[in-house]
């Protein structure tokens, strides 16, 4: 008999899948499944349902090797947390053949927690063999690969300011041996730009509307996506480099300490410890288990450590070695100092989003107790995400937004964390919102011809308005997500089944017909289709596979990564 171990993930929008050992993850196998079964299969029925007593039989077979999920917070829409639920024991399974068909019995819980193999039940001679965890670190830093754009990016970003910071020790660069604290400055401004919502969203619309045309080589346009997706990388790599610099002129100064003065040296001490902590506070692992801590410690130790650099600027400029004062005449060297025009750039490209803060009128309508739909007035551009917040100075959430681009907007949240949580228990009649939207990877799908886009639960949000908008893009839907009606509401599946190209959707519920191979049907569906690129919105391993499968295929893909 084969050992039945399961391990429970959560994804990007509270939706679990639970995965087999050494198989698939979305990989389900119909054909043997029922067959082993203690009760008969319906010999003539294409509905199986598997009773009552064979689940709890399972379920006692295999309790011993469940595993807690695993969760990978994120800087955009996959901030995930852990959920215990239990899964009610008079909830049935359903397999039946055929796509989009509505089930009167549908499981109503989207973070369930097993689907159990049938045969788990037939014998319990062996005991089963757990399933050994994986380090949540490798996960984190492994699991997209060793050579991803993203490290690439990192690696080019720090390689280039050690090969620069070893001219200059040599006395071969003396640019930068004399202004070593203007290039730790020009590395916080490129960190702070490669997260400035606004100037990103500046950055993806140039770039759909120049490269967004059918002449333009495909493999460009690959190359352009992944870079836009990647560029976290350039953000760490400038952050790390950007503490080796100001160390460098720290020990500079400490060893020409007649030309510096003593309020130098503690600002730029001052400014080296909140770096270092919000480098620390970014360590994958720490983000990972400690985001709030994470998002806080950026939030407020780089808005002190902004403080103190315009204080270090001002001092500097204005400080005179030779009488070892400071000057008056201070706006004129300002002005003529690039240090002070890079920390204005800085600040206004950290300042900006906050000026665009308001609390808005909301409409939040609870989905089955384990999502909320959150309405707002306004259209948005499809392939846009947004970010809400209870507290704006503690935390923020971002979400994909659904939306027909004139009157309103809604975006669809999973209930897998406290502030998620509360939405359904607690609906708010008013949220704090950043009126100015980010873009990302979602929005990119205009620079194609054709796109196959493949969702799972509640990822189907951010792809939903390119079938109730007109797209430049052709683009082909699979949505893979449990109790449709029950746990995403009439309204989003309404939405789909009055997109007027049906032959272009792919829905499969599974709570009626089963889990599927989800990497399979992608690959299946970009060649019927003739896509130029798969988009993926899943778990971190769905994703994962989905991207594989499609790239082996000869389909470039695309998923979120770790800090996209």
């Amino acid at each position: 008999m084969e050992n039945a171990s399961t391990v429970r993930f959560s994804s990007c929008r509270g939706v679990a899948f639970e995965i087999k050992p050494q198989a698939n993850p979305f990989a389900i196998n119909t054909s043997d499944q029922n067959r082993n079964a203690n009760a008969e299969p319906e010999e003539t029925s294409r509905r199986f349902r598997l009773p009552k007593d064979f689940i709890r039989s399972a379920s006692n077979v295999v309790s011993s090797s469940l595993q807690h999920s695993i969760s990978l917070a994120s800087s955009h829409f996959c901030d995930l947390d852990s959920n215990n639920d239990e899964e009610d024991e008079d909830d049935f399974y359903y397999l039946e053949d055929g796509v989009f068909k509505e089930g009167d019995e549908q499981h109503n819980d989207i973070d369930e927690n097993a689907i159990l193999d049938s045969s788990a039940s037939k014998s319990s001679e062996k005991p089963p063999v757990p399933k050994k965890r994986v380090s949540r670190l490798s996960i984190i830093l492994l699991d997209q690969g060793l050579f991803t754009v993203y490290k690439r990016l990192f690696v080019t970003s720090v390689f280039l300011n050690v090969i620069a910071l070893v001219l200059a020790a040599t006395g071969r660069f003396t640019c930068a041996r004399n202004r070593a604290s203007l290039f730790s400055i020009a590395n916080i401004l490129a960190l702070t730009l490669c997260r400035s919502e606004a100037f990103l969203r500046l950055v993806f619309y140039l770039t759909v509307n120049v490269l967004g045309r059918s002449f333009v080589p495909l493999c460009i346009k690959i190359a352009v996506t992944s870079f836009l997706q990647s560029l976290g990388g350039i953000h760490s790599g400038c952050g790390v480099s950007s503490i080796v610099w100001l160390v460098y002129s720290l020990v500079l100064n400490l060893k020409d300490r007649d030309k510096t003065s003593t309020a130098i040296i503690a600002v730029a001490s001052a400014i080296l410890s909140l770096l270092c902590l919000t480098c620390a506070a970014a360590f994958p692992l720490v983000r990972h288990l400690h985001h709030n801590v994470f998002e806080r410690v950026h939030r407020f130790a780089g808005w002190s450590a902004l403080g103190l650099v315009w204080a270090f600027v001002t001092l500097t400029i204005s400080y005179n070695p030779v009488s070892r004062s400071y000057t008056d005449n201070l706006a004129s060297k300002l002005i003529r100092r690039q240090e002070f025009w890079f920390t204005l750039a800085i600040t206004v490209a950290i300042v900006l989003p906050w000026l665009t803060v308001r609390r808005v009128l909301v409409d939040v309508s609870s989905l089955s107790g384990h999502a909320s739909l959150i309405k707002f007035s306004g259209g948005v551009k499809p392939g846009i995400l947004g970010r809400i917040s209870p507290s704006p100075l503690s935390e923020w959430h971002a979400f994909g937004i659904i939306s027909d681009g004139k009157t309103s907007h809604m975006m669809l949240a999973g209930a897998v964390g406290d502030f998620t949580k509360s939405l359904v228990s607690y609906p708010p009649s008013h949220l704090w919102v950043r009126t100015v939207h980010f873009a990302g990877l979602p929005y990119l799908v205009n620079l194609y011809d054709k796109v196959l886009l493949v969702a799972t639960g509640s990822g189907i949000c951010v792809f939903l308005s390119f079938l109730m908008q007109q797209s430049k893009a052709e683009v082909y839907l699979i949505w893979v997500a449990k109790g449709l009606d029950d746990n995403f509401g009439s309204e989003i599946v309404n939405r789909i089944k009055a997109y007027p190209h049906q032959d272009r959707i792919i829905v499969h519920d599974t709570a009626i017909l089963g889990r599927p191979n989800v990497s399979e049907m992608s690959v299946k569906a970009s060649r019927k289709f003739g896509a130029q690129v798969v988009i993926v919105t899943s778990n971190p391993e769905g994703s994962r596979d989905v991207v594989n499968a499609c790239k082996a295929s000869g389909v470039p893909a695309f998923g979120p990564i770790w800090d996209s």
